[in-house]
């Protein structure tokens, strides 16, 4: 049998994930599908489970109810999902705006250094913003593919006032050596967990932009950490 059920508290893919483990755990259940989005949990089960047992294996920050729709076995169209352009627009977008604004605050005296700075300083303070709007979401998130985030839970928590400082000393061009240093190692730490999590084809959410912007995990997550790594240690063998 099937059935639906409302689950709220979720923020992020981690606390997806997290209540579709504790829900498949429990004896009688076949299979568990959760969506985020709807805040929805489907659970197929060998016989009925009381909601008060579904309720006692979840933490307490998640509340699980039963749902006034009805789960048919019956195949139900869903909707076209988005292409995978369409759903990167968001990133692809700030990224033109980023090169954008770099090339327009140097034009005049164009400096390829200063205009990577920029670009690098503006990059981490637009992507830090998007991870402090939910900040209890946003470790949840990069756990799922960060190995040091993973290793050390309270990373995931200093990670974006990271990003926010690096963003300050490229910009005020303090420090730069060290803000390089920095970047290479942090983002090639990240690195390494992304081209694993697609080795792997996972499917999970990007935590690049936060939660408030739902990324799929893809190859244009490499690139754009590719893109920073290059700048970094280009600019720091030119520092050299």
């Amino acid at each position: 049998m099937k059935n639906l059920y409302t689950v709220t508290g979720m923020t992020c893919s981690g606390c997806a994930a997290s209540v579709k483990e504790k829900l498949s755990k429990i004896d009688g259940v076949d299979a568990v599908a959760v969506n985020l989005e709807k805040s929805e949990a489907e659970v197929v089960m060998q016989k009925h489970i009381p909601l008060d047992r579904l309720k006692s294996v979840l933490p307490e920050k998640y509340t699980i109810s039963n749902t006034l729709r009805s789960v048919s076995d019956t195949v139900i169209d869903a909707p076209a999902e988005k292409s995978k352009l369409q759903q990167l627009k968001p990133l692809l977008l700030i990224f033109l705006y980023l090169f954008s604004a770099a090339f327009l605050l140097n034009f005049k005296d164009w400096d390829t250094t200063s205009a990577m700075l920029d670009f690098m300083g503006l990059f981490y303070i637009v992507f830090s913003f998007f991870k402090l709007l939910d900040l209890k979401g946003f470790p949840e998130s990069f756990r799922m593919y960060d190995p040091l985030a993973k290793a050390i839970p309270a990373y995931g928590w200093i990670y974006p006032f990271l990003e926010l400082v690096l963003g300050l000393m490229f910009l005020m061009r303090f420090e730069v050596k060290i803000a390089l240093i920095t970047t290479i190692i942090i983002l090639g730490i990240t690195t390494i967990g992304v081209v694993k999590t697609l080795l792997d084809k996972r499917a999970i959410r990007c935590a690049c932009l936060g939660t408030a912007l739902k990324l799929p995990m893809t190859e244009a997550t490499f690139i754009e950490n590719a893109v920073m790594l290059v700048m970094a240690i280009t600019m720091l063998f030119q520092a050299v």
